[in-house]
């Protein structure tokens, strides 16, 4: 096993929950991007137009991230998880206005195209990040034992063996060294475990 598929094993469930984050984000992103373009090149301001629109992609956010990013996690209700989930995007909201409102008044650059896309998108992945994080901690609990106990502990031992080279080493319910292909040979080959007392 090498270090990357090590590594792999060891963080593939945020590497998989990020994936489709990402990807319930780039919709978002897209959602926001349109919507922001529509309202304020209708005169309508340039924080009402990214909240108003960010509003709107947090709505289709939270029922893709629900439904498809962290369906395998802890469930509980649909009111306690979305009021959790609109607070935090509250402030990831805020984090995006912020990065807007500096441009567009502090910096004066309200009109300069440019610097109002690359404003509204660094803003954008500001929030992304706390999003992420924010849902995994608060709105989305890991499953019931997973990250924790065993599951660790084989976690960190794959990741020993992409290092190490050497087989990984099991113990079945009865206390028998197993190997991972789950042959019931002890590590040293001399097969399964016999009783060390004969009977009378």
């Amino acid at each position: 096993m090498t270090v990357a598929r090590g590594l792999y094993i060891r963080f593939r469930q945020i590497i998989h929950e990020f994936a489709k984050f990402g990807i319930i984000g780039v919709i978002g992103l897209a959602i926001t991007n349109i919507g922001y373009v529509l309202m304020h090149s209708h005169g309508v301001g340039p924080v009402t137009s990214t909240t108003i629109a960010s509003i709107i992609a947090t709505i289709v956010a939270y029922i893709g991230n629900r439904y498809w990013s962290f369906r395998h996690r802890e469930r509980t209700s649909v009111p306690r998880e979305g009021t959790i989930f609109f607070v935090l995007n509250g402030i990831g909201l805020l984090i995006q206005d912020a990065v807007v409102a500096f441009n567009s008044y502090a910096l004066h650059k309200e009109h300069d195209k440019v610097a109002e896309f690359l404003a509204l998108n660094a803003g954008i992945a500001l929030a992304t990040v706390f999003r992420f994080w924010s849902y995994r901690r608060f709105v989305w609990a890991a499953p019931a034992g997973a990250g924790t106990g065993a599951g660790v502990q084989l976690d960190a031992e794959h990741l020993g063996q992409a290092v190490s080279g050497v087989p990984l080493v099991n113990e079945s319910e009865n206390g028998h060294a197993v190997n991972q292909s789950g042959n019931g040979q002890a590590p040293d080959g001399r097969g399964a475990h016999k009783d060390s007392f004969s009977r009378s």
